[in-house]
């Protein structure tokens, strides 16, 4: 692709030759579009194009070009007659009596990009595919309502799927036929149909086999709607879920390089979280060790980013060695929470290293200025020859390294991080570290970290000035949620400020520009806030603003939190049967309306709503939160128990619905004006993941009025006060942290 820098590019919009092949003639007032909008992007917009004119122009331009989503524009100069997802494309489907083909991806997916230029670059292709379908794309980040819908139908069709997800529609949206990549023709590569032929294929039965189109579309659908529905409601959740999910994690767990045994490889498979509340309830070492285990693999692998920090999306190999190399920002939320309570029950300090190094990454690279954080950077960057190259930017010869440190100095480096002559990774080097032993070397251990981390600057620096992958710069609300949770929970696990502040700024930001008259909005791009909401970014960031409170105590948070669910419980919530749907009752009504259940690269969040109401039930003591999520996990009885393991969510709500949750209640002498709390340092060493802390002043109207536990209780000698209880009945008040300590970890 190239990315034409050109002054006043507004002109090639109107010249003779925008002309998509095969495609009818742009209408004046689209024409008209495309110039206010060309003004309005001004000088800094550069175009993504394959097809330049002499004088630099992009040869074509179509309607994604109005769009604000990242990947969409990507696509915005292809020869493709693309249009959005709306009534615009599935009216002109019906009126002209065609098919619809959806192409749903993602702005740093390798492979979006790959079928990009095989596929939608190349000309004969587009003008066939314009003269015979409507051609619709979706940025499932944006839309992850229709991705959903799609993915299951074409799951019900050939058994699996991924992105890009490719899947032919009638003009009601009906199904007809779907799966992921194709390669533009058959024989290009030794795999799967051809695109150009599959085009061919279903252009020929949609028109002469009518009849059976339409009896295979419902057929479909009929599967989807069933695949979109937890089934018939239970009488209650089987408790006895979390061990027997221990036990599947057991017989799974690869022994040698942790996770889930086989490749691929992702993070989420073996949930450590869960592993760790099993230990913690019941000394389990076997838990414990699997998840130490896991975590020190992964953190030793080239899916993280020795120099950079932050992990990749998964590895290709059973070895963490070899990743797909996008970096998206819930993965690296995901992992950072756990490194945190992986450090707090082990503390072992490569663990709290990690943890920072992903934080540190996140606010360096993926920050906005207004502090919500971006969605994701890319797997591709361009290379010394000008092609795009998956993993280049993060891959080293060792000619390179040596370069950039000096023979000397990168001989330890180089024996570290397992760099070879012939590389592991197309002739170059991921930088791993297969073996941690001060033995295996021939410094000392000091010597050996000193120089390591000394070399991780210097590597670095060398490294930026390589072509970066693309940013993109989308913020979403649900992904903000999942990393101001881990900022959260790191600011008070470290006691660290900083990363409380970060946390602190992202949901402000969150709260003033996606919560618009009492709706929260999906994303945030070229300065506005588009598209209502779905279940998980109600689910995400409500559980991040009960986690700052936990951290710094700010009744404003609480507040904010009880105000999404009632929003929440308004829109989403299906009151007859429990849990809740992706899409609110005013939104886009698809073939199906989907009640999610299980995990897939996010956490499930029907489950971490009844987290939440489970967390505002301790806290303000009202039984409707608790009989919501009750209703909540009665809703998915029956569907979880027909399958192993249950989502780790779930586990981990069933984990706090059982426990016996410690009610921490922390009064703070009513004149205090600068007061430092003793009992921090306790609670923020200790793991007991189901507990409930309030923070308050003697007195405080507002926070009495929300959380009835702190009565009437005084601080005792004027000094900070602790009480510790446990279904309702307390100990003894204690102003003294060592009697505290004693207390909060029996």
């Amino acid at each position: 692709m190239t990315t034409p820098r050109r002054k006043k590019w507004v002109r090639f919009l109107t010249l003779p030759k925008d002309q998509l092949p095969g495609a009818e003639k742009y209408p004046f007032q689209l024409i008209k579009q495309f110039e206010d909008m060309a003004t309005r992007r001004g000088d800094a917009y550069r175009p993504r194009a394959e097809h330049v004119r002499p004088d630099g122009y992009p040869e074509y331009t179509n309607r994604l070009f109005l769009e604000s989503s990242p990947y969409l524009l990507q696509h915005a100069h292809n020869p493709v007659n693309w249009y959005p997802w709306g009534d615009e494309a599935f009216n002109r489907a019906a009126k002209k009596n065609l098919p619809v083909f959806a192409s749903i991806g993602y702005s740093t997916c390798h492979w979006c990009h790959v079928m990009e230029k095989e596929s939608f670059e190349d000309t004969e292709i587009a003008e066939y595919l314009n003269r015979h379908f409507i051609a619709i794309k979706v940025d499932r980040e944006e839309r992850p309502d229709i991705d959903a819908v799609y993915m299951n139908a074409v799951v019900a069709m050939t058994g699996r799927g991924g992105w890009p997800l490719s899947v032919w529609l009638t003009p009601d949206k009906k199904p007809i036929y779907g799966g992921t990549y194709f390669q533009a023709r058959a024989g290009d590569r030794p795999f799967g149909a051809g695109f150009l032929d599959m085009l061919k294929s279903i252009n020929d039965i949609y028109h002469n086999r009518r009849k059976d189109v339409l009896a295979q579309a419902l057929k479909i659908t009929q599967a989807v709607e069933k695949m979109s529905s937890p089934g018939e409601k239970g009488d209650s959740i089987d408790t006895s879920l979390l061990k027997t999910a221990v036990i599947y994690y057991k017989q799974a767990f690869d022994p040698v390089y942790g996770g889930v045994k086989g490749e691929p490889k992702f993070p989420g498979t073996l949930p450590v979280d869960v592993l760790f509340r099993h230990y913690k309830r019941t000394g389990d070492n076997r838990a414990k060790q699997m998840a130490e285990t896991t975590l020190e693999k992964m953190e030793n692998g080239g899916i993280h980013d020795q120099v950079g920090g932050g992990f990749h999306r998964y590895s290709t190999d059973e070895k963490w060695l070899v990743p797909h190399f996008e970096k998206m920002l819930y993965d690296n939320a995901l992992l950072a929470a756990d490194y945190v309570e992986g450090y707090q029950v082990t503390k072992r300090e490569d663990f709290k290293q990690t943890a920072e190094d992903i934080l540190e990454f996140i606010k360096r690279e993926m920050t906005s200025g207004s502090g919500g954080f971006y969605s994701a950077m890319d797997a591709d960057s361009t290379g010394p020859d000008g092609r795009q190259e998956e993993g280049y930017f993060y891959t080293w010869t060792k000619k390179e390294i040596n370069d950039a440190l000096g023979e000397k100095q990168a001989k330890p480096v180089i024996d570290y991080f397992g760099v070879t002559d012939t590389g592991n990774f197309e002739g170059r080097n991921i930088l791993w570290i297969p073996n941690r032993r001060p033995a295996d070397f021939d410094l000392p251990e000091a010597e050996i970290n000193t120089a390591v981390r000394e070399a991780k600057k210097a590597l670095y620096k060398k490294r930026e000035k390589r072509h970066r992958p693309l940013t993109d710069k989308k913020i979403i609300t649900a992904w903000n949620g999942l990393m101001i949770s881990a900022y959260a929970r790191a600011g008070l696990v470290f006691s660290n400020p900083d990363h409380t502040r970060a946390a602190q700024i992202a949901a402000r930001f969150i709260l003033s520009n996606l919560h618009i008259k009492n709706r929260l909005y999906r994303s945030f791009t070229e300065g506005r806030a588009s598209r209502p909401g779905f279940l998980a970014d109600y689910a995400y960031f409500t559980a991040s603003l009960l986690d700052l409170y936990k951290t710094d105590h700010d009744l404003f948070w609480l507040t904010s939190a009880i105000e999404l669910d009632r929003e929440l419980e308004t829109n989403y919530e299906d009151k007859k049967n429990g849990g809740f749907y992706m899409t609110a009752e005013d939104q886009e009504k698809l073939i199906t309306r989907e009640k999610p259940l299980h995990n897939g690269a996010l956490p499930s969040a029907n489950f971490v709503c009844v987290s939440n109401l489970l967390r505002l039930y301790h806290i303000t003591e009202k039984d409707q939160y608790l009989k919501r999520a009750q209703n909540g996990f009665a809703s998915f009885a029956s569907a979880v128990s027909r399958r192993l393991p249950a989502p780790a969510k779930m586990l981990e709500a069933l984990d706090l619905y059982t426990d016996t949750s410690k009610e921490i209640i922390i009064v703070i002498p009513a004149k205090s004006s600068d007061y430092k709390n003793p009992f921090m340092p306790v609670i923020s060493s200790t793991f007991l993941p189901n507990h409930v802390i309030v923070v308050a002043k003697e007195g405080d109207q507002a926070a009495l009025a929300l959380i009835p536990a702190l009565g009437n209780r005084p601080a005792i000698d004027n000094r900070p006060t602790a009480y510790v209880c446990e279904n309702r009945a307390c100990l003894l008040p204690t102003t003294d942290p060592e009697v505290f300590a004693k207390q909060f970890g029996q």
